[in-house]
């Protein structure tokens, strides 16, 4: 059974991220190694490094298995730089990019490591999920469709040989620049057309998404909302730009 290294990128948010590690602690795939990457918390990671620790020695004790803890700190650069690092640690011949704000059922590693067993001719696979109590649904993997919008959350089981390095003078659409960045390379994905995590709401990051409708007259006139528009199709045409489509 192969090793998968799940690469955590941690911004503060402490909660959320002890309530993500415990997700991964109950995954019924018994090969794992977890690497967190502290972004400059104001907070420390390893301040809870007991805690974190007493989850994964419950799971080896219970599974009987040896989970490999990686605490690794820098200062204040974003999450793809925090995932460039933590993948440069990793060991695994898979590589999952887990946001910190995840909450995944107990089976999703266990079917993601089964699906890419089962086809040998992709290098990814991503499930749907949901953001709150909002579905998020996947689509099947489509390339004409992957260059117009991104559909594929960063959360998604990797080959380690596939993996592209994360261009950290994005700030926005940094997932969607690695898709495509493996799709120039010839790698393909595929969907596992079930929900299995959902993603917990805050002030940063993916709760920043608005419902389509804002994107449409009269709405994307209404204050407050004009100045997100912009910015999500200015940073949405950098990449656009960045990969000639």
């Amino acid at each position: 059974m192969k090793l998968i290294s799940i690469i955590i990128p941690a911004y503060n948010h402490r909660d959320a991220i002890l309530e993500s590690l415990r997700t991964i602690a109950s995954q019924h795939y018994p090969h794992i190694e977890v690497i967190i990457v502290d972004d400059g918390s104001d907070t420390p990671v390893v301040d809870d490094i007991e805690e974190i620790s007493e989850l994964f020695k419950k799971r080896d004790i219970e599974d009987k298995t040896k989970t490999r803890l990686t605490f690794l700190q820098q200062e204040n650069s974003g999450a793809p730089s925090a995932r460039n690092k933590g993948f440069g640690q990793a060991k695994g011949e898979y590589i999952i990019f887990w946001d910190a704000d995840v909450i995944a059922k107990r089976d999703m590693l266990k079917k993601m490591h089964n699906v890419l067993t089962l086809h040998a001719e992709v290098d990814y696979c991503y499930s749907s999920f949901t953001f709150g109590n909002k579905k998020m649904p996947g689509q099947k993997f489509d390339l004409a469709r992957l260059k117009e919008n991104n559909y594929i959350h960063s959360t998604s089981l990797i080959r380690k040989e596939a993996v592209v390095k994360w261009d950290e003078s994005l700030k926005r659409f940094q997932d969607w620049d690695v898709w495509l960045a493996m799709l120039e390379n010839g790698s393909k994905g595929i969907w596992i057309p079930e929900y299995l995590f959902k993603v917990l709401p805050r002030k940063s990051g993916i709760s920043t998404w608005l419902p389509s409708l804002v994107y449409k007259k009269p709405f994307i006139w209404l204050p407050g909302i004009s100045k997100k528009v912009l910015a999500y199709e200015d940073a949405k045409s950098i990449v656009k730009k960045k990969h000639k489509i």
